[in-house]
C-alpha cells in the first residue's frame, strides 16, 4: 500500500475539495463570518481528503479489485456515517462552527435531523461515488490496453512462428542440386547459387518487416521455383504467370510461399507424364488473387513431412493478418488440388521499412 497518494488521487481530492468547498462559499458569499468559514472548509475538506485517500488507495485496490465487494461496501458505510457522526458531534471543537449563526431568524419549525444529516453525508458521500467511478474506469481502461498490449504480442510471436519454419528438406535439395551444377562444371551453378542466396536473405532479413513490398515476394517465388526445376534437367511440367505490374503494392512476408511449396510437395511433379503445377498471381488497384493448381497422383507416394508451414497454418496466419480482407477457397476437382487467394490490400499501400541486410 503506498502512503504517498498518486496523481490522480490528488487531482480528485482538488476536484472535489474545489467543488464542495470554494463553490458553495463563492455561491453563498458567507463571509461576515470569515473564521466559521473557513473552519467549516477546513473540516469538510480534511473528510473529503480522507474520503478519497481511503476509497482509492486502499479500499477499491484491496477489496473492490480483490472481489470483496460487500466487505467494501460496509467500509464506506462506516466510513461516511463516522465523517457525519464525527462532524456533528456536539462535543468536537468545530461544532459551534455547524450550528445556526446566533444573528440568523430562527427556523419557523423544528430542523428535520434526518435532512441535516443527509446534507452533512452529500460532500463525502459523492466524493466516494465519484472517485469510485473514476478509478473503476481508469482500471477497466489499465486492463484493455494491457490485453492489448498481450494480444499484440502474442499476435507477433505467432506471426514469426509461422515465418520461421524453413523447409530444411527443400534446402537440402537445392544444394545438393547446385553441388550438382557445379560438379558437371554447369554455367547455371553461379546462377543458382546466387538466387538461393536471395530466397535466404529474404527469409532472413526482408521477412522482419511486417510488410514487404509485392515484387520481392514475386521474386522469391520465381527463385523457388527455379530451384525446384533442378531437380530434372529436361524440365518440368509448370506453369508460372505472376503479373509484376504493381510493384507498389506491399504485402506480408512468405504469405504465399506455402502454397508452392504445397504444390510441389503433392503433385508427385517429377513424373513428367502426369505430374503438373499452375501458379498464377493477377493484381489490381488495392488486391490480388493468387491461384495455385497441381496435379494428384494416382497412387500415393511418400514425402518428407520434414518443414513447411502447412495449409491450415497459413490459415491462421490470414486471420491474423488479414482479418476479414481475405477469401481462401480451396477444393479438389478433376484429380488437381485448386487453392485460390484474394487479398485486400487497400490498407497496404503505404511502404514499410524493412531491415537491412548487415555486411
Amino acid at each position: 500500500m503506498r502512503y504517498w497518494p498518486r496523481r490522480s488521487t490528488w487531482l480528485q481530492i482538488l476536484f472535489w475539495g474545489a467543488f464542495w468547498v470554494f463553490v458553495p462559499v463563492v455561491l453563498l458569499g458567507n463571509w461576515e463570518n470569515p473564521e466559521r468559514v473557513m473552519v467549516r472548509s477546513a473540516v469538510v475538506l480534511t473528510g473529503i481528503i480522507l474520503t478519497i485517500w481511503l476509497n482509492v488507495e486502499v479500499f477499491i485496490p484491496r477489496l473492490y479489485f480483490d472481489k470483496k465487494q460487500a466487505l467494501y461496501i460496509l467500509l464506506c458505510t462506516l466510513l461516511i456515517v463516522g465523517l457525519v457522526l464525527l462532524v456533528s458531534w456536539d462535543g468536537a471543537p468545530w461544532a459551534e462552527y455547524f450550528k445556526r449563526p446566533r444573528t440568523a431568524p430562527p427556523p419557523s419549525r423544528p430542523p428535520n435531523l434526518a435532512f441535516k444529516y443527509i446534507a452533512t453525508a452529500m460532500p463525502y458521500f459523492t466524493a466516494l461515488i465519484g472517485s469510485s467511478l473514476f478509478e473503476v474506469a481508469r482500471y477497466a481502461n489499465q486492463k484493455e490496453r494491457e490485453a492489448a498490449e498481450l494480444r499484440g504480442e502474442k499476435l507477433e510471436a505467432e506471426l514469426k512462428f509461422l515465418r520461421s519454419q524453413i523447409n530444411p528438406h527443400f534446402l537440402f535439395n537445392a544444394l545438393n542440386n547446385i553441388y550438382a551444377l557445379m560438379m558437371a562444371q554447369s554455367q547455371r551453378a553461379p546462377e543458382m547459387l546466387l538466387k538461393l542466396s536471395a530466397i535466404l536473405r529474404y527469409m532472413l532479413y526482408d521477412c522482419k518487416a511486417e510488410r514487404v513490398p509485392l515484387s520481392k515476394e514475386i521474386a522469391y517465388l520465381r527463385h523457388l521455383v527455379d530451384l525446384y526445376q533442378l531437380k530434372d534437367s529436361r524440365g518440368l511440367n509448370i506453369e508460372l504467370d505472376l503479373d509484376e505490374s504493381r510493384p507498389h503494392l506491399y504485402i506480408a512476408p512468405l504469405l504465399l510461399v506455402p502454397f508452392v511449396e504445397n504444390a510441389f510437395k503433392h503433385s508427385h511433379i517429377e513424373d513428367r507424364q502426369s505430374g503438373w503445377i499452375c501458379i498464377r498471381l493477377h493484381t489490381g488497384d488495392n488486391h490480388l488473387v493468387f491461384e495455385v493448381s497441381n496435379s494428384i497422383p494416382q497412387t500415393a507416394h511418400a514425402k518428407d513431412e520434414v518443414g513447411g508451414i502447412g495449409l491450415s497454418n497459413v490459415r491462421r496466419q490470414l486471420e491474423l493478418v488479414y482479418p476479414e480482407q481475405h477469401v481462401l477457397d480451396i477444393c479438389t476437382k478433376d484429380n488437381a488440388f485448386h487453392a485460390h487467394l484474394y487479398i485486400n490490400l487497400r490498407q497496404e499501400q503505404a511502404p514499410i521499412v524493412s531491415s537491412s541486410v548487415p555486411s
